[in-house]
């Protein structure tokens, strides 16, 4: 039994075609970090999903999924951050929204240390502020705000699987918090 919510926009392909591309082609995603600002606009919150996978453990992680077929990279951001946080987050994209990282994850252990089991996947990475009510939707089990300092300690980085611990600490240390 799958314990991931069935995508209600597919895209262009269906679930077997889409088994075989992730086989052969390398998947577009968006990965987004929610954070809260102070007035200042310094990052005072992580917001981090806890979420299982179809064996039932349970893990950390942030907003992900892919980029449909003729989305914008924009519209990707909103729909997969309506659909783990909610419509009433909130997020605060900028006008021209760059990515703080291109990450590649990798069905096998690789040079990235980033691992995703059943694709190649080439991910841009945002941090995204958000102002609204958040709460974890869709797939995602919780939804947890912690300070910069909770989000980069042993105990939450040991949290995470496939690498995404080093994403967030990158996307930690670009806003200028290092442990």
């Amino acid at each position: 039994m799958s314990v991931r919510t069935p995508d209600p926009h597919p895209g262009w392909l269906n679930e077997e075609d889409l088994y075989e591309a992730r086989r052969r082609l390398p998947m577009v995603y968006v990965e987004a970090i929610p954070v809260r600002l102070d007035s200042l606009g310094y990052v005072t919150e992580v917001g981090l999903l806890y979420t299982a996978d179809d064996d039932g453990r349970v893990y950390r992680t942030v907003v992900s999924g892919r980029v449909l077929y003729r989305e914008t990279i924009r519209a990707a951001l909103i729909r997969h951050i309506e659909k783990d946080l909610g419509p009433m987050a909130m997020p605060q994209l900028p006008a021209s929204p760059s990515p703080l990282t291109v990450a590649e994850y990798f069905p096998y252990p690789s040079e990235t240390g980033l691992v995703d089991d059943r694709q190649h996947v080439v991910s841009l990475a945002y941090i995204v502020p958000v102002n609204g009510e958040c709460s974890a939707r869709q797939d995602a089990l919780e939804l947890s705000w912690l300070s910069p300092e909770q989000a980069l300690s042993p105990e939450v980085q040991s949290e995470f699987i496939g690498g995404r611990e080093k994403l967030i600490r990158q996307a930690l240390a670009h806003v200028g918090h290092t442990q």
